[in-house]
């Protein structure tokens, strides 16, 4: 009797020592963003860990040593898409936890530990390199895929062969919705978050403009993902874009303002992050392109640069006014005005010196009115049909050097209006489209002056 008690309480205070000494899983928080997915499990110890992958399903598989599976994974929230579900499997020892990570497609995993570091205790992180890039195939992993198959897209024909070739390119535009994860932005008074309204309207312009040949759109953000503003205009300039347009909703603390209005950046701004750069000599090469490559004097360099740097963000900031006029004009067919013309304002997203860039409020997310207009999905068709025309308006007029709708122009005619002479007449004699000579010019109207010199498109 005396032995078996000994026992029991033997048992007893082993089970008690092995639960102390087992690790805890105390948190999980899954981050996705446009390359790749990390899962931070946050630790009550060091963790110890191995870990292999799985096919048919797709799956990571981590051996978490001596430690609990106490933490419901049930609780774990995923805005993603690459990641399909967190769940447990039979460890390989009582003591231990096996975490199995099942996915949706294909990720080269990476995991690491790291110490605690505050506000954070120790961690496991697992990065999950996902074989989309911004919502599309990434070029760099699916190029032999895609070129073997029998498609007649000329979209991913550019996507793959634009390193190789910029001769009648397409004109690159950087769609950038606002906030996003754990920053919502403005909240209506129904409870709308600026970062789904704004997100929506940017998939609605991303399929408009890669709908239209000669134009592709880019995301910053695909995704409910926290991207850090500095960032964004960064995405904007890897990916060559010829323009970034981010999408915002506003908002105040009294519900009456209401009305659209189109932002750009400040002067103010403008000087100070033009100083900003030049401090920053290892992005001379970047932004001269191959003229650094024949400056051997540092000192001209620096010089040329801040010239270049000068010159580039005049042109950009005045294209900028430019079409944001556009927008005040296309959106008012849409919505009512908060402001009329541009606006400037030292905003980190506009900061880019050498691509035009353009922030758009598309209405008071704070008006219980607009909040609603904003939860229709009709209403934010329009929003983005309204960026689109602009920005195909502008780049109708001004094409960028080497585009396919630059080659296009290049091949118009003109003609200079007589009197007696209309539209209809021009049409037919050139053998063209009113509605394309109308396109061309910019014409609202089918009223011509005497004079007035028109491009005539070669179709």
């Amino acid at each position: 009797m005396v032995r078996s008690v000994i026992t029991v309480l033997v048992l007893c205070f082993m089970t008690q020592f092995v639960n102390a000494a087992q690790n805890k899983i105390s948190g999980i928080r899954v981050s996705p963003d446009s390359s790749k997915t990390r899962i931070v499990f946050d630790m009550n110890g060091a963790p110890e860990f191995t870990y292999f992958t799985l096919k048919k399903p797709l799956r990571v598989v981590i051996d978490f040593k001596n430690t609990s599976d106490s933490f419901k994974l049930s609780t774990v929230k995923n805005s993603g898409s690459l990641v399909r579900k967190l769940r447990y499997s039979t460890p390989k020892r009582a003591t231990s936890a096996r975490v199995v990570v099942e996915l949706n497609r294909s990720a080269e995993p990476t995991l690491f530990a790291m110490p605690p570091e505050q506000p954070y205790g120790h961690r496991l992180v697992l990065d999950l390199a996902d074989s989309l890039k911004d919502g599309k195939p990434d070029p760099s992993t699916t190029a032999n895929s895609l070129s073997s198959t029998n498609t007649s897209s000329s979209k991913q024909r550019v996507i793959l062969d634009e390193s190789s070739s910029t001769r009648d390119r397409d004109i690159i535009v950087a769609i950038d919705a606002g906030h996003g994860g754990q920053d919502p932005g403005s909240i209506g008074p129904s409870g709308t978050f600026e970062k789904h309204i704004t997100l929506s309207i940017a998939k609605r312009l991303q399929a408009m403009v890669d709908a239209e040949p000669g134009m592709r759109a880019i995301m910053t953000r695909s995704g409910d993902y926290y991207l850090s503003p500095n960032k964004r205009p960064e995405i904007a300039r890897k990916k060559k874009a010829d323009l970034l347009i981010s999408i915002h909703a506003d908002a105040f603390t009294q519900p009456e303002p209401r009305g659209g209005s189109v932002w750009v950046l400040s002067m103010r701004r403008a000087d100070t992050e033009l100083g900003r750069w030049m401090e920053r000599t290892e992005r001379h090469s970047e932004l001269l392109g191959g003229a650094a490559e024949v400056i051997s004097d540092k000192s001209s360099e620096r010089y040329l640069a801040e010239t270049i740097l000068g010159l580039s963000m005049d042109h950009s900031m005045a294209t900028s006014h430019d079409l944001g006029n556009k927008v005040i004009e296309e959106l008012k067919a849409v919505t009512s005005l908060h402001k009329r013309k541009p606006q400037a304002a030292s905003l980190a997203v506009l900061t880019s010196p050498d691509i035009p860039s353009i922030l758009v409020e598309v209405g008071f997310i704070s008006n219980p009115q607009e909040e609603k207009n904003l939860n229709w999905s009709k209403y934010r068709e329009r929003l983005a049909k309204a960026m689109f025309n602009a920005a195909k308006r502008y780049f109708r007029q001004v094409p960028p050097d080497g585009t396919l709708w630059a080659a296009e122009k290049a091949k118009n005619r003109t003609h200079k209006v007589r009197s007696g002479e209309s539209l209809s007449l021009l049409a037919q004699r050139y053998n063209v489209r009113v509605s394309r000579i109308k396109e061309a010019n910019n014409l609202n109207t089918d009223v011509v002056r005497i004079g007035q010199v028109l491009t005539i498109p070669s179709t």
